[in-house]
């Protein structure tokens, strides 16, 4: 069967870090980007404004030096504006060829915002082209507010796109700047586009204001467009972007004719990295990459799992480097529990499991979270047996924090009936105390586990003496797993957390 090759272009780096409260450091903006083209080797990546500031060209000057070396410059693209040649200077100097040039795509934007006429316009934008092609760098031209210039003012985008079909340029991008398409007009202006101008390659860039980007998506993809500009986890302006993870599933196993050569099983490891990165939180219920999308709840799909994978559909964990989970609590039944221990390689008779099961269904109905980790000291708890006891206690610590001093830690802990004492100072007391952790487990030729994400949080609404609970995820040996810990001292709550962790290692 023959396809047809659809473009995947990235802009998580120019339009995703125009999320609200979102800026990348260089450094982080090279890691991404090496694992945007390398691990999951999208066609093109969008990294930046041109004359944004010195830490945006610095930026762009690491991305292209290592995109040189591994011959991948040509897949690296700025915004550009109608400034009489300004941006082009700026990317020659950042080491960029590629250009996506910013332009009018409505009346409205084009009277009210830049006061020009269409011709005026269109000469300003060709000899923007022509200083481009002085300096040996390609042209794909943006068209903003496309999608209301459709709307409103047909006769003059498709003057635009007949003036720019004689111009030398790559691609012509549509965007749907203000998240206003349904997938019926998406269809209807799209193969406007693509029936009057078969020649041209055009790419389309959707907004997600009415969550309705994946839909238009696959309907620009169905009516000719050639390519589709998404960001990781949807970052961008108001409701973000077409989502990167959503729009690869849905094309890989709805649209047959088509193919992407997105690698899928690093989809969930760059959206994590990007996440941390960045702080924007990925909602636990977000398609393909959030927390809980592969995660039964209720014990009667658990049992159906059992069985014939009554549950499951074609989105299955293992397709995009992940595992099924089935979460502890109140709606927990004996095939959930069955499979938290089988991954914990713990075995207990019918009598115990049916003990367990009815503390976690209590402790669910109290609003307190369950997690596999709590399942051993909820065994030794509910069971009484020492089998089940963890070997590892922090048994006290003192903690100082005095201004213009250094915090510090001392700590006591017994790891299989042997005491342990030491000190450390660190930038918090939590930093204190893990850095005299180190020193102990170092003692025990014992590398821990590196932290790679910790959220704290307490009843909205609540007072200054609230419960904290805290996560803390941690990377074992590329394996990441979470610890919780509660109480009302934030630090402590931490330490709890990190005992938990202590004793899975």
């Amino acid at each position: 069967m023959s396809y047809k090759k659809i473009e995947i272009m990235d802009t998580t780096l120019r339009d995703g870090e125009q999320t609200s409260g979102i800026s990348f450091s260089p450094k982080e903006k090279l890691s991404i980007a090496k694992l945007l083209l390398k691990e999951l080797n999208v066609n093109r990546i969008e990294i930046a404004s041109a004359k944004v500031s010195e830490g945006e060209m610095k930026a762009v000057k690491l991305i292209t030096d290592w995109a040189k070396k591994s011959g991948l410059v040509e897949k690296i693209e700025i915004l550009s504006f109608v400034d009489g040649g300004s941006s082009i200077k700026w990317m020659e100097k950042a080491g960029a060829k590629t250009q996506n040039l910013l332009t009018k795509g409505s009346i409205n934007h084009l009277k009210n915002q830049i006061k020009k006429t269409p011709s005026q316009h269109f000469k300003d934008i060709s000899n923007v082209i022509q200083f481009a092609e002085n300096y040996g760098i390609k042209t794909n031209v943006y068209l903003e507010d496309w999608s209301n210039g459709m709307k409103n003012s047909r006769s003059y985008v498709m003057d635009m796109v007949q003036f720019l079909s004689e111009k030398t340029i790559d691609r012509i991008l549509l965007p749907d700047t203000l998240g206003v398409l349904t997938p019926e007009l998406t269809k209807e202006f799209i193969k406007d586009m693509t029936s009057n101008f078969p020649k041209i390659h055009f790419d389309f860039h959707a907004h997600n204001d009415y969550d309705l980007s994946v839909a238009n998506v696959i309907e620009s993809i169905r009516n000719g467009c050639n390519g589709i500009h998404i960001t990781v986890n949807g970052m961008g302006e108001r409701a973000g972007n077409a989502p990167l993870a959503s729009v690869v599933a849905v094309v890989n196993d709805f649209l047959n004719g088509y193919k992407i050569d997105i690698n899928e099983k690093s989809l969930h490891k760059v959206s994590k990295l990007v996440s941390n990165f960045s702080g924007f939180r990925i909602p636990v219920n977000k398609p393909i990459v959030g927390d809980n999308v592969f995660t039964q709840t209720a014990g009667i799909h658990a049992d159906g799992d059992n069985k014939k994978n009554l549950y499951f559909n074609d989105l299955l964990p293992e397709r995009f480097g992940r595992k099924r989970k089935y979460a502890l609590g109140k709606m927990s039944g004996k095939a959930n529990i069955k499979k938290n221990l089988d991954e914990l390689g713990l075995t207990l008779s019918e009598t115990e499991i049916k003990k367990v099961t009815e503390r976690i269904i209590l402790l669910g109905d109290k609003k307190e979270k369950v997690t596999i980790e709590d399942l051993p000291y909820i065994i030794s708890d509910v069971i009484d047996s020492s089998n089940y006891k963890y070997k590892t206690v922090i048994q006290s610590y003192e903690l100082t924090h005095k201004k213009n001093s250094p915090p510090s830690a001392e700590i006591e802990i017994m790891i299989n009936r042997k005491t342990f004492t030491e000190n450390g100072t660190g930038d918090g007391q939590f930093d204190a105390f893990m850095n005299a952790l180190k020193k102990v487990y170092k003692k025990n030729n014992i590398l821990l586990p590196k932290l790679v994400d910790y959220e704290v949080t307490i009843p909205p609404g609540s007072n200054s003496d609230a419960l904290c609970e805290t996560f803390i995820t941690w990377n074992d040996k590329s394996i990441e797993f979470t610890t919780r810990g509660l109480d009302s001292d934030q630090t402590v709550s931490a330490i709890k957390a990190t005992e938990k962790m202590l004793n899975i290692i």
